[in-house]
């Protein structure tokens, strides 16, 4: 293969992983979303326990309040969950950040139950951290 070239298999994954993704999302009622508030102030989360369903749709609305650029970095529970709109997190799909005063809102369907962490990973060692269970 030529330098530069990209690979088959990787094209090809990225094809049936968009494939698969967007008719899961596209079948899903998101204006019956339930509405979850988190508010991200410096150095805590509020609330810092959030609890979802298995199967049914959110609309996580995140703000930040802080002074500081906060992050609510979540991968193991995130990576899990059909998203509508990835756009609203960062390029691996880990965690939502925001600049002070930014809000977002990332609409999800939690898909396998658990528990599972969510900090800022600029902050944890002051103890902004929480958790995310799914029933």
């Amino acid at each position: 293969m030529r330098r530069g070239a990209r690979r088959p298999t990787a094209l090809l994954l990225a094809a049936v992983l968009a494939g698969v993704a967007a008719p899961a999302a596209a079948r899903i009622d998101w204006a019956k979303a339930r509405l979850v508030t988190v508010t991200a102030v410096d150095y805590r989360f509020v609330p810092n326990r959030l609890v979802f369903r298995r199967g049914v749709p959110y609309r996580l609305h995140v703000v930040n309040r802080g002074k500081e650029l906060h992050e609510l970095h979540a991968p193991a529970f995130l990576t899990t969950a059909v998203i509508r709109n990835p756009a609203v997190l960062n390029q691996e799909r880990t965690e939502i950040v925001l600049q002070p005063g930014e809000q977002k809102d990332l609409y999800l369907v939690p898909k396998r139950p658990g528990r599972y962490d969510m900090r800022c990973p600029d902050h944890d060692w002051a103890g902004m951290t929480g958790d995310i269970t799914v029933k």
